[in-house]
Protein backbone atom coordinates (compact mmCIF):
# COMPACT_ATOMS: atom_id res chain seq x y z
CA UNK A 1 0.00 0.00 0.00
CA UNK A 2 1.30 3.30 -0.74
CA UNK A 3 1.89 5.89 1.78
CA UNK A 4 -1.20 7.94 2.65
CA UNK A 5 -3.10 5.64 0.84
CA UNK A 6 -4.93 5.09 4.79
CA UNK A 7 -7.20 7.68 6.18
CA UNK A 8 -5.99 9.41 9.59
CA UNK A 9 -8.86 7.43 10.97
CA UNK A 10 -7.51 3.85 9.42
CA UNK A 11 -3.75 4.89 10.30
CA UNK A 12 -4.72 5.56 14.20
CA UNK A 13 -7.08 2.11 13.53
CA UNK A 14 -3.86 0.20 12.70
CA UNK A 15 -1.77 1.87 15.53
CA UNK A 16 -4.50 1.11 18.26
CA UNK A 17 -3.94 -2.55 17.38
CA UNK A 18 -0.56 -2.14 17.04
CA UNK A 19 0.37 -0.76 20.04
CA UNK A 20 -2.24 -2.04 22.71
CA UNK A 21 -1.36 -6.16 21.24
CA UNK A 22 1.22 -7.61 23.97
CA UNK A 23 4.36 -7.67 22.15
CA UNK A 24 5.09 -11.47 21.92
CA UNK A 25 4.19 -14.64 23.42
CA UNK A 26 5.93 -16.91 25.41
CA UNK A 27 6.11 -20.54 26.75
CA UNK A 28 7.78 -22.57 28.95
CA UNK A 29 10.95 -24.58 28.08
CA UNK A 30 10.96 -28.23 28.79
CA UNK A 31 13.55 -27.22 31.70
CA UNK A 32 11.51 -24.86 33.44
CA UNK A 33 14.26 -22.46 32.15
CA UNK A 34 13.13 -18.83 31.27
CA UNK A 35 10.40 -19.05 28.46
CA UNK A 36 11.25 -18.95 24.98
CA UNK A 37 9.47 -15.44 23.55
CA UNK A 38 7.48 -15.67 20.47
CA UNK A 39 8.11 -13.47 17.30
CA UNK A 40 5.64 -11.25 16.16
CA UNK A 41 5.88 -10.07 12.28
CA UNK A 42 4.15 -7.32 11.36
CA UNK A 43 2.43 -7.39 7.73
CA UNK A 44 0.22 -5.38 5.43
CA UNK A 45 -2.61 -7.86 4.70
CA UNK A 46 -4.46 -10.93 5.79
CA UNK A 47 -4.12 -14.50 3.95
CA UNK A 48 -6.37 -14.65 1.21
CA UNK A 49 -6.44 -18.78 1.22
CA UNK A 50 -4.61 -21.07 3.41
CA UNK A 51 -5.01 -23.97 0.35
CA UNK A 52 -1.16 -24.13 -0.63
CA UNK A 53 -1.89 -25.47 -4.08
CA UNK A 54 -3.88 -21.79 -4.86
CA UNK A 55 -2.00 -19.56 -3.05
CA UNK A 56 -0.49 -16.41 -5.35
CA UNK A 57 -0.82 -13.45 -2.65
CA UNK A 58 2.63 -13.07 -1.53
CA UNK A 59 1.27 -13.13 2.68
CA UNK A 60 -0.45 -16.46 1.69
CA UNK A 61 3.04 -18.08 0.41
CA UNK A 62 4.52 -16.77 3.18
CA UNK A 63 2.28 -18.47 6.14
CA UNK A 64 1.95 -21.09 4.16
CA UNK A 65 5.52 -22.20 3.49
CA UNK A 66 6.10 -22.37 7.03
CA UNK A 67 2.72 -24.81 7.24
CA UNK A 68 3.68 -27.17 4.82
CA UNK A 69 6.07 -29.38 3.50
CA UNK A 70 7.57 -29.73 -0.12
CA UNK A 71 9.93 -32.81 -1.57
CA UNK A 72 12.66 -30.44 -2.24
CA UNK A 73 13.71 -27.18 -0.70
CA UNK A 74 16.32 -24.39 -1.99
CA UNK A 75 19.00 -22.96 0.85
CA UNK A 76 20.25 -19.50 1.39
CA UNK A 77 21.67 -19.65 -1.74
CA UNK A 78 18.76 -20.76 -3.83
CA UNK A 79 20.47 -24.09 -4.34
CA UNK A 80 17.84 -27.25 -4.67
CA UNK A 81 18.32 -29.66 -1.58
CA UNK A 82 16.94 -32.17 0.32
CA UNK A 83 13.65 -31.74 1.79
CA UNK A 84 10.81 -34.74 2.57
CA UNK A 85 12.69 -36.03 0.07
CA UNK A 86 16.14 -37.05 1.31
CA UNK A 87 17.42 -37.87 -2.42
CA UNK A 88 16.62 -37.99 -5.46
CA UNK A 89 18.01 -39.36 -9.08
CA UNK A 90 17.21 -39.08 -12.90
CA UNK A 91 17.53 -42.60 -15.05
CA UNK A 92 20.13 -42.48 -17.82
CA UNK A 93 17.91 -41.46 -20.60
CA UNK A 94 16.01 -39.16 -18.21
CA UNK A 95 12.43 -40.60 -18.41
CA UNK A 96 12.67 -41.50 -14.67
CA UNK A 97 12.69 -39.62 -11.48
CA UNK A 98 13.15 -41.93 -8.08
CA UNK A 99 12.85 -39.58 -5.14
CA UNK A 100 13.95 -41.79 -1.78
CA UNK A 101 11.72 -40.01 0.99
CA UNK A 102 12.85 -38.94 4.48
CA UNK A 103 11.45 -41.38 7.32
CA UNK A 104 9.36 -40.37 11.02
CA UNK A 105 7.72 -37.73 9.39
CA UNK A 106 4.31 -36.59 10.78
CA UNK A 107 1.98 -34.51 9.68
CA UNK A 108 0.46 -32.01 12.56
CA UNK A 109 -2.57 -34.19 13.07
CA UNK A 110 0.01 -37.02 14.44
CA UNK A 111 -0.39 -39.04 11.20
CA UNK A 112 2.28 -40.30 9.17
CA UNK A 113 3.40 -39.08 5.67
CA UNK A 114 4.50 -41.48 2.88
CA UNK A 115 4.97 -42.19 -0.47
CA UNK A 116 0.65 -42.93 -0.59
CA UNK A 117 0.96 -38.53 0.31
CA UNK A 118 3.38 -38.10 -2.39
CA UNK A 119 1.61 -40.00 -4.84
CA UNK A 120 -2.02 -38.44 -4.06
CA UNK A 121 -0.70 -35.24 -3.51
CA UNK A 122 1.02 -35.09 -7.06
CA UNK A 123 -1.83 -36.62 -9.14
CA UNK A 124 -4.46 -34.07 -7.57
CA UNK A 125 -2.15 -31.26 -8.29
CA UNK A 126 -1.57 -32.81 -12.14
CA UNK A 127 -5.49 -32.97 -12.34
CA UNK A 128 -7.17 -30.17 -14.24
CA UNK A 129 -10.38 -30.22 -11.86
CA UNK A 130 -8.07 -29.43 -8.58
CA UNK A 131 -7.14 -25.47 -10.59
CA UNK A 132 -3.70 -26.15 -9.11
CA UNK A 133 -1.55 -23.09 -9.50
CA UNK A 134 1.44 -25.32 -10.38
CA UNK A 135 -0.35 -27.86 -12.23
CA UNK A 136 2.41 -26.93 -15.59
CA UNK A 137 5.28 -27.70 -13.95
CA UNK A 138 4.59 -31.41 -13.47
CA UNK A 139 3.65 -31.42 -17.66
CA UNK A 140 6.61 -34.13 -18.15
CA UNK A 141 5.37 -36.05 -15.49
CA UNK A 142 3.04 -39.12 -17.02
CA UNK A 143 2.40 -41.39 -14.54
CA UNK A 144 3.44 -41.31 -10.37
CA UNK A 145 4.42 -45.09 -8.87
CA UNK A 146 5.00 -45.93 -4.97
CA UNK A 147 6.66 -49.49 -5.25
CA UNK A 148 7.01 -48.74 -1.24
CA UNK A 149 6.25 -46.56 1.52
CA UNK A 150 9.45 -44.53 1.73
CA UNK A 151 10.02 -44.37 -2.02
CA UNK A 152 8.36 -42.36 -5.05
CA UNK A 153 8.64 -43.05 -8.90
CA UNK A 154 8.10 -40.40 -11.21
CA UNK A 155 7.32 -41.76 -15.27
CA UNK A 156 8.19 -38.97 -17.46
CA UNK A 157 7.86 -38.13 -20.74
CA UNK A 158 11.64 -36.92 -20.97
CA UNK A 159 13.95 -35.33 -19.10
CA UNK A 160 12.95 -32.46 -17.27
CA UNK A 161 16.32 -30.20 -15.84
CA UNK A 162 13.57 -28.03 -14.55
CA UNK A 163 11.15 -30.33 -11.61
CA UNK A 164 13.66 -30.66 -9.23
CA UNK A 165 13.87 -26.78 -8.58
CA UNK A 166 9.66 -26.58 -9.34
CA UNK A 167 9.02 -29.39 -6.57
CA UNK A 168 10.50 -26.84 -4.16
CA UNK A 169 7.60 -24.11 -4.11
CA UNK A 170 4.71 -24.13 -1.38
CA UNK A 171 2.64 -24.46 -4.44
CA UNK A 172 3.37 -28.31 -4.62
CA UNK A 173 3.39 -28.67 -0.65
CA UNK A 174 2.85 -32.22 0.13
CA UNK A 175 -1.08 -33.53 1.37
CA UNK A 176 -2.11 -35.60 3.36
CA UNK A 177 -4.22 -38.37 0.93
CA UNK A 178 -6.54 -38.00 3.66
CA UNK A 179 -7.26 -34.41 3.53
CA UNK A 180 -9.72 -32.63 1.46
CA UNK A 181 -9.40 -28.84 0.12
CA UNK A 182 -12.48 -27.70 2.33
CA UNK A 183 -10.87 -29.39 5.42
CA UNK A 184 -7.62 -27.27 5.13
CA UNK A 185 -9.06 -23.81 4.18
CA UNK A 186 -9.43 -23.55 7.78
CA UNK A 187 -7.66 -26.25 9.12
CA UNK A 188 -4.20 -26.36 7.63
CA UNK A 189 -2.58 -29.95 8.63
CA UNK A 190 1.56 -30.01 7.22
CA UNK A 191 4.97 -30.94 7.65
CA UNK A 192 5.75 -27.73 7.67
CA UNK A 193 8.22 -25.89 11.18
CA UNK A 194 4.71 -24.53 12.53
CA UNK A 195 1.11 -25.51 12.61
CA UNK A 196 -1.62 -23.26 13.12
CA UNK A 197 -2.70 -21.71 16.42
CA UNK A 198 -4.78 -19.06 16.47
CA UNK A 199 -6.46 -16.82 13.72
CA UNK A 200 -7.94 -13.59 13.89
CA UNK A 201 -9.67 -12.33 10.18
CA UNK A 202 -8.28 -9.22 9.19
CA UNK A 203 -5.99 -9.02 12.69
CA UNK A 204 -3.97 -11.71 13.06
CA UNK A 205 -2.55 -15.22 12.71
CA UNK A 206 -0.52 -17.15 14.95
CA UNK A 207 1.44 -20.32 14.38
CA UNK A 208 2.88 -22.70 16.98
CA UNK A 209 6.12 -24.73 16.97
CA UNK A 210 5.70 -28.15 15.59
CA UNK A 211 7.51 -30.18 18.59
CA UNK A 212 7.43 -33.12 15.86
CA UNK A 213 9.10 -31.23 13.15
CA UNK A 214 11.42 -33.25 11.01
CA UNK A 215 14.74 -30.71 10.36
CA UNK A 216 17.97 -31.31 11.76
CA UNK A 217 16.55 -28.37 14.79
CA UNK A 218 13.00 -28.11 16.26
CA UNK A 219 12.13 -24.05 15.56
CA UNK A 220 13.84 -21.51 17.97
CA UNK A 221 10.37 -19.56 18.88
CA UNK A 222 7.57 -21.18 20.16
CA UNK A 223 4.99 -18.72 18.32
CA UNK A 224 5.00 -16.88 15.54
CA UNK A 225 2.38 -14.01 15.13
CA UNK A 226 1.43 -12.31 11.92
CA UNK A 227 -0.03 -9.27 12.89
CA UNK A 228 -1.71 -6.87 10.26
CA UNK A 229 -1.27 -3.63 10.24
CA UNK A 230 -2.44 -2.46 6.76
CA UNK A 231 0.53 0.77 6.60
CA UNK A 232 4.05 -0.37 6.28
CA UNK A 233 4.84 3.64 8.54
CA UNK A 234 2.39 2.43 11.20
CA UNK A 235 4.52 -1.30 11.65
CA UNK A 236 7.40 1.29 12.02
CA UNK A 237 5.40 2.66 14.98
CA UNK A 238 4.85 -0.71 16.29
CA UNK A 239 8.16 -1.67 16.36
CA UNK A 240 9.70 1.31 17.47
CA UNK A 241 7.39 0.58 20.79
CA UNK A 242 8.60 -2.70 20.59
CA UNK A 243 5.31 -4.71 19.71
CA UNK A 244 6.36 -6.47 15.90
CA UNK A 245 9.64 -7.51 16.04
CA UNK A 246 10.24 -8.23 12.17
CA UNK A 247 8.77 -6.83 9.31
CA UNK A 248 9.81 -6.83 5.60
CA UNK A 249 9.03 -3.40 3.66
CA UNK A 250 8.48 -2.65 0.04
CA UNK A 251 9.17 0.71 0.23
CA UNK A 252 12.49 2.18 0.02
CA UNK A 253 11.67 5.40 1.77
CA UNK A 254 10.11 3.07 4.77
CA UNK A 255 12.85 1.34 5.13
CA UNK A 256 14.87 4.60 5.88
CA UNK A 257 12.89 5.79 8.41
CA UNK A 258 12.55 2.96 10.12
CA UNK A 259 16.80 2.67 10.10
CA UNK A 260 16.80 6.06 10.85
CA UNK A 261 15.67 5.99 14.48
CA UNK A 262 18.83 3.71 15.54
CA UNK A 263 16.77 1.15 17.05
CA UNK A 264 15.86 -1.61 13.78
CA UNK A 265 18.26 -2.82 11.95
CA UNK A 266 17.57 -2.86 8.25
CA UNK A 267 18.83 -5.54 5.89
CA UNK A 268 18.21 -4.87 1.67
CA UNK A 269 17.95 -7.85 -0.35
CA UNK A 270 18.22 -7.79 -4.68
CA UNK A 271 14.34 -9.50 -5.57
CA UNK A 272 13.77 -12.28 -8.19
CA UNK A 273 10.09 -10.84 -7.59
CA UNK A 274 9.74 -8.35 -10.72
CA UNK A 275 7.17 -5.31 -11.22
CA UNK A 276 5.49 -5.57 -14.39
CA UNK A 277 2.00 -3.82 -16.60
CA UNK A 278 0.70 -7.34 -17.03
CA UNK A 279 -1.26 -6.81 -21.14
CA UNK A 280 -3.88 -9.23 -21.78
CA UNK A 281 -3.36 -9.95 -25.64
CA UNK A 282 -6.81 -11.46 -25.67
CA UNK A 283 -8.59 -8.52 -24.71
CA UNK A 284 -9.78 -5.87 -26.91
CA UNK A 285 -7.16 -3.37 -28.59
CA UNK A 286 -4.56 -5.23 -27.06
CA UNK A 287 -5.28 -7.95 -29.48
CA UNK A 288 -3.20 -6.26 -31.99
CA UNK A 289 0.23 -6.53 -31.58
CA UNK A 290 1.21 -3.03 -32.46
CA UNK A 291 -0.66 -1.59 -29.77
CA UNK A 292 1.06 -3.41 -26.99
CA UNK A 293 4.55 -2.46 -28.76
CA UNK A 294 2.74 1.31 -28.47
CA UNK A 295 2.54 0.74 -24.80
CA UNK A 296 6.11 -0.85 -24.11
CA UNK A 297 8.00 2.29 -26.32
CA UNK A 298 5.84 4.73 -24.52
CA UNK A 299 7.32 3.47 -20.91
CA UNK A 300 10.80 5.02 -19.18
CA UNK A 301 11.02 2.10 -16.80
CA UNK A 302 13.98 4.27 -15.64
CA UNK A 303 11.23 6.82 -14.44
CA UNK A 304 8.93 3.96 -12.95
CA UNK A 305 11.76 2.42 -10.78
CA UNK A 306 13.04 6.37 -9.50
CA UNK A 307 9.43 7.60 -8.94
CA UNK A 308 7.57 4.64 -7.02
CA UNK A 309 11.10 3.17 -5.43
CA UNK A 310 13.51 6.00 -5.74
CA UNK A 311 15.88 4.07 -7.79
CA UNK A 312 16.04 1.18 -5.41
CA UNK A 313 16.51 -1.33 -8.14
CA UNK A 314 17.34 -1.92 -11.70
CA UNK A 315 15.30 -1.86 -14.73
CA UNK A 316 15.07 -6.00 -15.79
CA UNK A 317 14.11 -7.79 -18.93
CA UNK A 318 11.48 -10.89 -18.33
CA UNK A 319 13.94 -13.17 -16.86
CA UNK A 320 15.37 -12.67 -13.21
CA UNK A 321 17.23 -15.61 -12.34
CA UNK A 322 20.89 -14.66 -12.23
CA UNK A 323 21.68 -17.82 -14.63
CA UNK A 324 19.55 -17.14 -16.93
CA UNK A 325 18.83 -13.10 -16.69
CA UNK A 326 17.89 -11.31 -19.56
CA UNK A 327 19.66 -8.18 -20.77
CA UNK A 328 17.25 -5.04 -20.82
CA UNK A 329 18.99 -2.89 -23.91
CA UNK A 330 17.69 -6.35 -26.03
CA UNK A 331 13.85 -5.15 -26.51
CA UNK A 332 12.23 -3.30 -29.30
CA UNK A 333 12.84 -0.03 -27.44
CA UNK A 334 15.22 -0.32 -24.50
CA UNK A 335 14.59 3.72 -23.87
CA UNK A 336 11.30 5.55 -24.38
CA UNK A 337 10.64 6.50 -27.95
CA UNK A 338 7.11 8.19 -28.38
CA UNK A 339 7.99 8.56 -32.41
CA UNK A 340 7.87 4.67 -32.60
CA UNK A 341 4.88 4.14 -30.06
CA UNK A 342 2.48 6.50 -32.13
CA UNK A 343 3.74 4.93 -35.48
CA UNK A 344 2.66 1.62 -33.80
CA UNK A 345 -0.48 3.23 -32.49
CA UNK A 346 -0.88 4.63 -36.45
CA UNK A 347 -0.21 1.27 -37.62
CA UNK A 348 -2.70 -0.31 -35.83
CA UNK A 349 -4.93 1.97 -36.87
CA UNK A 350 -5.30 3.65 -33.41
CA UNK A 351 -3.63 7.18 -34.31
CA UNK A 352 -6.62 9.06 -32.12
CA UNK A 353 -5.48 6.66 -29.06
CA UNK A 354 -6.81 3.59 -27.25
CA UNK A 355 -7.88 3.23 -23.40
CA UNK A 356 -6.75 0.23 -21.29
CA UNK A 357 -8.38 -0.76 -18.62
CA UNK A 358 -6.02 -1.48 -15.52
CA UNK A 359 -6.57 -3.24 -12.15
CA UNK A 360 -3.76 -2.17 -9.47
CA UNK A 361 -3.76 -3.97 -5.93
CA UNK A 362 -3.62 -1.68 -2.84
CA UNK A 363 -2.09 -3.35 0.01
CA UNK A 364 -0.05 -6.40 -1.42
CA UNK A 365 2.74 -4.41 -2.03
CA UNK A 366 4.12 -0.61 -1.33
CA UNK A 367 4.91 0.92 -4.49
CA UNK A 368 1.94 -0.58 -6.47
CA UNK A 369 -0.42 2.51 -6.85
CA UNK A 370 2.68 5.14 -7.31
CA UNK A 371 3.96 2.28 -9.71
CA UNK A 372 0.25 3.00 -11.89
CA UNK A 373 0.15 6.66 -11.73
CA UNK A 374 3.84 6.93 -13.03
CA UNK A 375 2.23 4.45 -15.85
CA UNK A 376 -0.90 6.70 -16.14
CA UNK A 377 0.72 9.98 -16.47
CA UNK A 378 3.68 8.71 -18.98
CA UNK A 379 1.29 6.33 -21.65
CA UNK A 380 -0.97 9.35 -21.82
CA UNK A 381 1.64 11.86 -23.63
CA UNK A 382 1.36 8.89 -25.90
CA UNK A 383 -2.40 8.97 -26.26
CA UNK A 384 -2.84 5.69 -24.37
CA UNK A 385 -5.55 6.40 -21.26
CA UNK A 386 -4.86 3.90 -18.47
CA UNK A 387 -8.05 3.60 -16.44
CA UNK A 388 -6.79 2.39 -13.42
CA UNK A 389 -9.38 0.89 -11.28
CA UNK A 390 -7.59 0.18 -7.77
CA UNK A 391 -8.75 -2.84 -5.37
CA UNK A 392 -7.27 -4.03 -2.06
CA UNK A 393 -5.72 -7.02 -2.10
CA UNK A 394 -8.24 -10.22 -2.04
CA UNK A 395 -10.45 -8.69 -5.09
CA UNK A 396 -7.11 -8.08 -6.76
CA UNK A 397 -6.25 -11.59 -6.34
CA UNK A 398 -9.25 -12.71 -7.62
CA UNK A 399 -9.95 -10.43 -10.96
CA UNK A 400 -6.15 -11.57 -12.01
CA UNK A 401 -6.99 -15.35 -11.30
CA UNK A 402 -9.90 -14.31 -13.93
CA UNK A 403 -8.15 -12.77 -15.91
CA UNK A 404 -10.53 -10.38 -15.82
CA UNK A 405 -8.63 -7.22 -16.75
CA UNK A 406 -7.15 -5.60 -19.94
CA UNK A 407 -3.89 -4.64 -17.86
CA UNK A 408 -2.43 -4.82 -14.28
CA UNK A 409 -0.10 -3.21 -12.48
CA UNK A 410 1.41 -6.55 -11.02
CA UNK A 411 4.54 -7.86 -8.52
CA UNK A 412 5.11 -11.33 -9.46
CA UNK A 413 7.43 -14.17 -7.95
CA UNK A 414 10.41 -14.82 -9.87
CA UNK A 415 12.48 -18.00 -9.14
CA UNK A 416 16.07 -19.42 -9.58
CA UNK A 417 14.57 -21.58 -12.81
CA UNK A 418 13.08 -19.78 -15.30
CA UNK A 419 10.53 -22.45 -16.33
CA UNK A 420 9.13 -22.44 -12.67
CA UNK A 421 8.88 -18.63 -13.67
CA UNK A 422 7.12 -18.20 -17.08
CA UNK A 423 6.19 -22.07 -18.10
CA UNK A 424 2.70 -21.92 -16.38
CA UNK A 425 2.10 -18.51 -18.04
CA UNK A 426 3.02 -18.52 -21.31
CA UNK A 427 2.48 -21.80 -22.67
CA UNK A 428 -0.28 -22.77 -24.41
CA UNK A 429 -1.48 -25.57 -21.94
CA UNK A 430 -0.26 -23.64 -18.77
CA UNK A 431 -2.45 -23.37 -16.01
CA UNK A 432 -1.97 -19.64 -15.81
CA UNK A 433 -1.87 -18.88 -19.81
CA UNK A 434 -5.25 -17.27 -19.53
CA UNK A 435 -3.68 -14.82 -16.91
CA UNK A 436 -0.66 -14.00 -18.99
CA UNK A 437 -2.85 -13.59 -22.11
CA UNK A 438 -0.24 -14.65 -24.86
CA UNK A 439 0.85 -18.21 -26.28
CA UNK A 440 2.00 -19.32 -29.24
CA UNK A 441 3.41 -22.36 -30.93
CA UNK A 442 7.07 -21.32 -30.99
CA UNK A 443 7.24 -20.43 -27.50
CA UNK A 444 5.83 -24.12 -26.69
CA UNK A 445 8.02 -25.44 -28.59
CA UNK A 446 10.86 -23.17 -26.78
CA UNK A 447 10.21 -24.18 -23.35
CA UNK A 448 9.41 -28.09 -23.87
CA UNK A 449 13.43 -27.78 -25.22
CA UNK A 450 14.09 -25.88 -22.10
CA UNK A 451 12.60 -28.22 -19.92
CA UNK A 452 14.90 -31.41 -21.71
CA UNK A 453 17.88 -29.76 -21.84
CA UNK A 454 19.71 -30.55 -18.38
CA UNK A 455 23.25 -28.37 -19.50
CA UNK A 456 22.75 -25.09 -17.64
CA UNK A 457 24.70 -23.62 -20.49
CA UNK A 458 23.20 -24.96 -23.34
CA UNK A 459 19.77 -23.90 -21.92
CA UNK A 460 20.54 -20.02 -21.10
CA UNK A 461 20.39 -19.33 -25.07
CA UNK A 462 17.28 -21.54 -25.09
CA UNK A 463 15.98 -18.98 -22.14
CA UNK A 464 17.20 -16.03 -24.23
CA UNK A 465 15.25 -16.85 -27.23
CA UNK A 466 12.14 -17.04 -25.20
CA UNK A 467 13.01 -13.73 -23.59
CA UNK A 468 13.42 -12.27 -27.14
CA UNK A 469 9.65 -13.80 -28.44
CA UNK A 470 8.04 -12.01 -25.56
CA UNK A 471 9.91 -8.73 -26.06
CA UNK A 472 9.34 -8.57 -29.59
CA UNK A 473 5.53 -9.60 -29.18
CA UNK A 474 5.11 -7.11 -26.22
CA UNK A 475 3.18 -9.92 -24.05
CA UNK A 476 3.70 -8.13 -21.16
CA UNK A 477 5.90 -5.07 -20.24
CA UNK A 478 8.78 -5.77 -17.58
CA UNK A 479 9.56 -2.78 -15.45
CA UNK A 480 12.40 -3.95 -12.45
CA UNK A 481 13.45 -5.73 -10.17
CA UNK A 482 13.58 -4.34 -6.66
CA UNK A 483 13.93 -4.66 -3.47
CA UNK A 484 13.03 -6.16 0.11
CA UNK A 485 13.98 -4.59 3.51
CA UNK A 486 14.13 -6.79 6.15
CA UNK A 487 13.42 -4.74 9.48
CA UNK A 488 14.54 -6.78 13.03
CA UNK A 489 14.48 -5.29 16.48
CA UNK A 490 17.47 -5.82 18.07
CA UNK A 491 16.36 -8.74 20.20
CA UNK A 492 15.84 -10.90 16.70
CA UNK A 493 18.64 -13.12 16.16
CA UNK A 494 19.30 -15.76 13.12
CA UNK A 495 16.52 -14.76 10.50
CA UNK A 496 18.43 -15.34 6.80
CA UNK A 497 16.59 -12.91 3.87
CA UNK A 498 16.19 -14.53 0.77
CA UNK A 499 16.75 -13.50 -3.19
CA UNK A 500 12.89 -15.41 -3.71
CA UNK A 501 11.32 -13.34 -1.04
CA UNK A 502 11.06 -16.74 1.10
CA UNK A 503 10.28 -16.62 4.80
CA UNK A 504 11.35 -20.15 5.54
CA UNK A 505 14.10 -18.82 7.99
CA UNK A 506 11.94 -18.01 10.59
CA UNK A 507 12.15 -21.62 11.34
CA UNK A 508 16.07 -20.44 12.85
CA UNK A 509 14.73 -17.08 13.94
CA UNK A 510 15.10 -16.51 17.66
CA UNK A 511 13.75 -13.45 19.95
CA UNK A 512 15.62 -12.78 23.25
Amino acid sequence: MPRGALSAVGIAAALSIALTSCSSSSAPTAGGDTPAKGLVVGVTSDPDTLFPWKATQFQAVNVLQNLYGTLTEFDKDLNVVPGLAESWKASENGEKLTLELRQGVTFADGSTFDSEDVKASLEKIMDEKTAAVARASLSSVKSVEAPDAHTVVLELSGPDAALPANLATVNMAMLSSEDTEQELTTTPNGTGPFTLGKRVASQSITLARNEKYWGPEKPKVPTVEFRVIPDESSIVAAMQSGNVQLAVFDDPLVAQTAEGGGTIAVAKTPQLNYHVLQLNARHGDLKDVNVRLAIQCAIDRKQVLDTAALGEGEVTGPITAPAYRSDPAKRPCPTRDLAKAAGYLAKAGKAGGVTVKTIVSQGEYATSVNEAQNLKAQLAEAKINLELEVLESGAFVDRWVAADFDAAVALNGGRPDPDGSYGRYFTSDGNLNKVAGYSSPELDKLFAEGKATTDQAARKPIYDRIAAHLEDNAAWVWLFAGYTYTATTSNVQGFVPMASGSLQYLRTTSVS
